[in-house]
């Protein structure tokens, strides 16, 4: 059984058309920025009880961290 083209029903997917222009024309959309990796000490004990208070935030450790440090800048920016 051979199939018919219907050359009235051409659908074509606008977004995906712009998305190629930008991969290709090499458009850059508006991005986040990358994270980097920081390293510092903290007492096992202390880490522990961030832990648990992050995850009763719902938050995993490193976005327990972001929060945080958030939160620390809002609070001493304003002084």
């Amino acid at each position: 059984m051979a199939l018919k083209k219907n050359p009235g029903e051409l659908e074509v997917h606008y977004d995906s058309v712009h998305k190629a222009a930008q991969v290709f024309n090499g458009e850059k959309p508006f991005q986040k920025e990358k994270k980097i990796l920081t390293t510092f000490s903290i007492e096992p004990s202390f880490k522990k009880e961030l832990e648990e208070m992050f995850h009763d935030m719902g938050l995993g450790w490193a976005g327990g961290i972001r929060f945080a440090l958030k939160e620390f800048s809002k609070k001493y920016a304003e002084k």
